[in-house]
């Protein structure tokens, strides 16, 4: 009883790609994400500041 011999395998590319998905309707963008995480970060800064804590401002 003999197996078939496999074809080579080729190191690299498998052929596939990676789709990227359009996000469902009303979901907000990549970049309005990233735009909203800079601003809370800025807004906690600022609140951090005001509130005289003591504790130095993150960089």
């Amino acid at each position: 009883m003999s197996t078939p011999s496999l074809p080579p395998r080729k190191p690299g590319a498998s052929g596939r790609t990676l789709a990227i998905q359009d996000p469902s309707p009303g979901a907000p963008s990549r970049a309005l994400r990233l735009r909203a995480a800079g601003g809370w970060e800025k807004f906690m800064r600022r609140a951090d500041m005001e509130r005289g804590d003591g504790v130095p401002p993150r960089p």
